[in-house]
């Protein structure tokens, strides 16, 4: 029984890196260096951090309702990325990434290897590459200010299509869909917003 034991948890193990792999907010301070020169070994001690937090964080009987509700694994991955990463996520994906890690421990605890084994490779078959470039934008206010934020532009590809913006979500191609026209953009920067007709 030991050896079932172990190889769910080998399985529950190989879904939270192909979670934490799948992840752009994640790809992207790897790529940059926002954890400094040891960012990708950071990256992978994630995933040991993360295993060893939802099995400390189980009441004593591994049951169906884990101890860990959806907001402190939330909490959790936000503190690691600032922490590590000295990165905010604003995108919206750490719910999206806490779910996905709940959903697979939930298999875990239930003993449920095929769908474990599902998730995590329903994961990487999502799984797409994302690039960060700096933005060139016009600037009034100082650039020695300490608390000046760089503006990144991320470049999604999925089967070695370059779209903008996050992967899954497909854009929407066809006359009816919002482009931001060169006449929209005012000299300061700022974007006009206009009702579809």
């Amino acid at each position: 029984m030991a050896g079932a034991g172990e190889d769910l948890r080998a399985l529950f193990r190989a879904g939270v890196r192909a979670a934490l792999e799948a992840w752009p907010a994640l790809q992207i301070a790897v790529e940059n260096g926002f954890g400094g020169v040891h960012s990708q070994e950071k990256a992978e001690w994630l995933g040991g951090a993360v295993e060893e937090y939802f099995f400390r964080n189980v009441g004593p009987i591994l049951s169906y309702s884990a101890d860990l509700e959806l907001d402190e694994v939330e909490d959790f991955l936000g503190e690691l990325m600032t922490n590590e990463f000295d990165t905010v996520v604003e995108d919206g994906s750490l719910p999206q990434v806490s779910q996905q890690l709940k959903t697979m421990f939930h298999h875990f605890q239930r003993g449920d290897g095929a769908t474990l084994k599902e998730v995590a490779s329903h994961i990487t078959q999502r799984k797409c590459r994302v690039r960060a470039t700096a933005l060139n934008t016009a600037r009034e206010t100082d650039e020695d200010d300490a608390d000046s934020v760089e503006e990144m532009e991320v470049t999604a590809v999925n089967d070695g299509a370059a779209t903008d913006g996050v992967c899954p979500q497909p854009e929407p191609s066809g006359a009816d869909s919002q482009t931001i026209k060169e006449e929209d953009i005012v000299e300061d920067g700022w974007t006009i917003v206009r009702r579809k007709k």
